[in-house]
């Protein structure tokens, strides 16, 4: 069983997908042009921005904000240390430091608990992560954002359509950064990026960073560069996007069918389930199980052929890129025993009943072989 089963997904839409693609190639406008206007229109109410910006990859998304915001050396930037490594490393790549926050142990996310006490004077920005599809507690961070006068910058990268009071992820912040690498819950056939905002300033700026800081061609106002969508994802992404409703409904519909499965099995106690936190909406980008023999059950799942992954072996503090910080095992205890403990099993909409009991079988086999 694979881990994620694009082909299944691709199937059910390709007479749509290639016809766009065809589209793409009949008119061989490949970069920018009415493909990706139209889909950044049809993007917009999924993050209840005003101003829609595509761009070439979620990594893009991340660094444009924090050139816009112009963000650079001598600034601080916070970001949980238990994510993917893009949220850190574009902090650097503009010339500021990350400081990094532990996680909340049960949501994953970062702990707004801990923010205030770590601002300073150098605090430019604060880019919580709204990690496997489940939003932050965007209260509290929002509050410790206002107070300190600094803007949030949301990385929504695996949260297109999750919500918090209501609220849409990438639409609570100054700024909104998503992906649509093929494995996101909307994703395109390549790499992609949408940047989203209600400021109309800062929305110019993100357009004219993206292309070269030109406005208009060959006149450029400042130093940008090329982050732009190209043609081909968009038209893709177009063909996708109105499904993007049902496919996170069928996730939904997995994750309670894991949880009736899992008790039913009896693993209370020896794996812990994803949660969802009154207030919230989880879009399960990733359903992530902990447990604290999560190495020997990722070989005993492997051996058994289901897919599974592990979201995230190293926390950021740990990791060798970022060694000049000083930090040491122990100054984040939290994001270093989810690194330990988490493992990721088949989540993906087209995931049928026998499927996930598979899973929890081979998982209670485990289990009765360990106890």
């Amino acid at each position: 069983m694979n881990f994620i089963d694009l082909q299944a997904q691709r199937a059910r839409i390709a007479p749509e997908i290639d016809a766009a693609i065809a589209r793409v190639l009949s008119t061989c406008g490949f970069i920018m042009g009415p493909e990706v206007t139209g889909f950044e229109k049809a993007l917009g109410a999924f993050a209840g921005a005003k101003h829609v910006l595509s761009c070439a990859n979620g990594t893009d998304a991340l660094l444009l904000p924090l050139r816009a915001w112009e963000i650079g050396p001598g600034d601080a930037v916070f970001c949980p240390s238990f994510t993917f490594v893009a949220t850190a490393e574009v902090v650097p790549l503009v010339g500021a430091s990350p400081v990094f926050v532990d996680i909340d142990p049960v949501t994953y996310n970062i702990d707004a608990c801990q923010l205030e006490a770590a601002i300073t004077p150098r605090t430019r920005a604060i880019l919580p992560v709204h990690l496997f599809g489940l939003c932050a507690d965007m209260a509290p961070i929002a509050a410790t954002a206002a107070r300190a006068r600094i803007p949030i910058v949301e990385d929504a990268a695996q949260a297109i359509g999750a919500t918090f009071r209501g609220q849409p992820a990438g639409g609570m912040g100054a700024l909104g950064c998503f992906s649509f690498f093929p494995s996101k819950n909307l994703g395109a056939f390549g790499d992609a990026g949408l940047v989203t905002t209600n400021d109309p300033a800062l929305a110019h700026r993100v357009r004219l960073l993206r292309n070269h800081g030109a406005e208009p061609k060959y006149y450029h106002h400042i130093v940008g560069g090329n982050f732009r969508m190209d043609a081909l994802q968009a038209a893709v992404l177009r063909v996708k996007a109105p499904h993007l409703a049902a496919w996170t409904e069928a996730r939904r519909v997995n994750a309670s069918r894991y949880a009736r499965l899992f008790r039913q099995s009896g693993l209370d106690g020896r794996v812990t389930l994803p949660t969802e936190p009154p207030g919230h909406r989880h879009i399960y980008n990733q359903f992530v199980i902990r447990t604290a023999d999560r190495d020997r059950l990722k070989r005993h799942l492997d051996g058994r052929g289901i897919g599974n992954e592990i979201y995230y072996p190293v926390p950021f503090h740990l990791q060798p890129c970022f060694a000049d910080l000083g930090h040491r095992r122990g100054d984040f205890p939290h994001a270093e025993r989810a690194a330990d403990e988490s493992l990721a099993i088949p989540i993906y909409s087209e995931l049928n009943e026998s499927q996930q009991a598979a899973v929890v079988d081979a998982i209670a086999e485990f289990a009765q072989v360990t106890a």
